[in-house]
């Protein structure tokens, strides 16, 4: 008992300067079984220390995410890793395809490492898409209508509803807020997700672009089922299990040197 209490005293510790731990790893670590180490997760998350996730477990509060950030402030958090992860998925962009791009900072850099395309038919809900779109003579843009939202400099409402119900897209690129391979993709504000649930619906391949601090978050409103997604853009610091798993879904992950 005194091995179990120690080695708990210690994962929590873990737990507490990670933010998140493994299964694999710890049950290397402490030299114990897998089912052993799920037990110590498992009684730790009923002492309110830590929230069970795919492969391992996050410390509690790192969780749930409450509080958004506006998009401008965004844009100047994991900024290398954002402009690195738009120049890759741009290159997934080809002559003559039609995409969108939701509206945020990592997809802004997407529409930012453009400049080389031409005939390509770009629909976003993004103000500061547009904006970035606006003197590219060879590409076509689209903005949804309906309501500004200032906080994400998006639109939103039945207008923007009504509009895409009525396109075919051949790739969407969509920005998440957090990915959680049991709670799905989730975002702050409800009528955004329902905006990007119509997204996903209309476009033949989903892509995701994210950089990897919202990989164990997650938010109020589902978007959609990590199962869903054809592909991931992401920063080398994705957690291990988190690729192990995605891959496993069959999601081609695709990983970007910062």
């Amino acid at each position: 008992m005194r091995d179990t209490s120690q080695r708990r005293v210690e994962i929590s510790r873990m737990l507490k300067e990670k933010g998140s731990v493994q299964v694999p790893s710890l049950s290397e670590m402490f030299k114990v079984s897998t089912v052993t180490i799920r037990k110590d997760l498992r009684f730790l998350e009923k002492q309110g220390l830590a929230t069970r996730s795919y492969g391992g477990a996050m410390l509690k509060d790192n969780t749930l995410i409450e509080t958004e950030v506006t998009v401008d402030d965004k844009q100047v958090l994991h900024a290398a890793e954002k402009s690195n992860i738009g120049a890759v998925a741009a290159n997934l962009v080809e002559d003559g395809d039609s995409i969108i791009l939701d509206s945020g900072s990592t997809t802004l850099q997407i529409a930012s490492h453009l400049e080389n395309k031409e005939n390509v038919t770009i629909v976003t809900n993004g103000l500061n898409i547009v904006n970035e779109l606006a003197h590219r003579e060879k590409l076509n843009v689209m903005l949804l209508g309906g309501t500004l939202r200032r906080k994400s400099q998006s639109f939103f409402g039945s207008l923007a509803e009504n509009t895409l119900r009525e396109l075919h897209v051949d790739k969407l690129f969509l920005g998440v807020d957090g990915f959680h391979m049991e709670r799905g993709i989730t975002t702050h504000f409800e009528a955004e997700a329902l905006l990007n649930k119509l997204m996903c619906k209309v476009a033949s391949e989903v892509i995701v672009v994210t950089d990897s601090s919202k990989f164990g978050h997650v938010c109020l409103h589902k978007i959609l089922e990590p199962s869903g997604v054809r592909k991931i853009v992401t920063d080398q610091n994705i957690p291990k299990d988190y690729h192990e798993g995605l891959q496993r879904l069959g999601i081609e992950v695709i990983i970007v040197e910062i």
